[in-house]
């Protein structure tokens, strides 16, 4: 899934284990995130997302394709 959370933590002057701390998960999951090597649970997107004062779609973009469905 693609994502936003590098640009915005950068434009937000966060490290990734600023990020990590107020979200309350590792730095390795942050980084984990940004490469897109890791999809957040919901909780996890929300907390992202409000962290940013952001929508969770303006944060991460899915794609049906990357969701295993196909469409009818």
């Amino acid at each position: 899934m693609k994502n936003r959370v590098r640009e915005l933590r950068e434009k937000n002057g966060l490290t990734q284990e600023q990020l990590a701390d107020v979200v309350g998960v590792s730095r390795q999951t942050i980084i984990s995130i940004e490469t897109g090597r890791y999809n957040p649970s919901l909780v996890l997107a929300y907390k992202l997302a409000k962290n940013f004062g952001r929508s969770i779609e303006d944060v991460f973009v899915f794609s049906e394709l990357e969701g295993g469905e196909q469409g009818e």
